[in-house]
């Protein structure tokens, strides 16, 4: 008999381990074949929330998935989106700019790569009307165009994104509300871009924030961007504490559990 519980409760304990890890989905876009990862929310919800990651311009990174498997402990079904897709995948930092650059420039095929990965999140148990877009460098650019482009999102949050958009783009109304966590010192930010962007917010309507970290810099989340905050992107371990609980914050306030 306590062979036979031991056995039961390591198969539970299996099978809880083997739910909680990132899953590989292989979906598409057009005939682009993408490859992004799932991981369920370890507790069970009635609202099935459910969190769509865009990583940064080196795509699915190790950044990305440590947050993922975070929010999933904390009730969240998350989906890492795969913007470049197979053949596209950049090697270095040169690369990673152009195809970025590319997105940044073609926001409509963005969108396009955003809204893919969002229905797969839905197909993998999310509630389709229950779902906040989180990003990260130029996957923080990305849910901005979330917002702008009307996607299926409750809101979004911004980590060290880009803000700016074309001038000549009509500023519509957002409906999603808004969260941007920005390093006070970020130089690849223009306080051009920032003032832009908060007028934009303003202009459209939005219910939005936007915290400052102090002695922060680009990519201030991610603990392989070194500590040397001259070099322009590196890890603040004090402000990407703080801004996770910024964002623990605003998705208790905009999802249902």
């Amino acid at each position: 008999m306590k062979n036979s519980i031991t056995l039961i409760f390591a198969a539970i304990l299996f099978s809880t381990t083997m739910n909680a890890q990132l899953k590989p989905v292989k979906y598409s876009e057009g005939s682009q074949t993408l490859n992004g990862l799932f991981i369920k929310s370890a507790k069970k919800s009635n609202n099935n929330p459910g969190i769509l990651l865009l990583p940064a311009w080196l795509g699915i990174d190790n950044a990305s998935k440590g947050i993922a498997e975070d929010l999933s402990k904390l009730g969240y079904h998350v989906f890492i989106a795969d913007i470049y897709g197979e053949g596209n995948y950049p090697k270095n930092t040169g690369e990673a700019g152009k195809q970025a650059g590319f997105y940044k420039t073609n926001y409509e095929a963005y969108q396009k790569r955003i809204n893919a990965a969002l229905q797969e999140l839905v197909k993998s148990g999310a509630n389709a009307d229950n779902i906040v877009a989180i990003g990260y460098c130029f996957g923080g650019t990305g849910v901005l165009e979330a917002a702008r482009g009307h996607l299926n999102v409750k809101g979004i949050a911004s980590f060290h994104g880009g803000l700016g958009k074309d001038a000549a783009r009509k500023t519509e109304p957002i409906t999603a509300k808004v969260l941007i966590c920005h390093g006070a010192d970020d130089p690849f930010v223009p306080k051009e871009e920032i003032t832009s962007f908060q007028q934009e917010m303003r202009d459209s309507k939005a219910d939005w924030q936007m915290i400052y970290y102090a002695n922060s810099v680009h990519s201030f989340t991610n603990p392989e961007a070194g500590n040397d905050n001259s070099k322009g992107a590196a890890y603040n371990p004090v402000a990407a504490k703080r801004s996770f609980e910024h964002l623990q914050l605003f998705l208790n306030e905009v999802l249902k559990k």
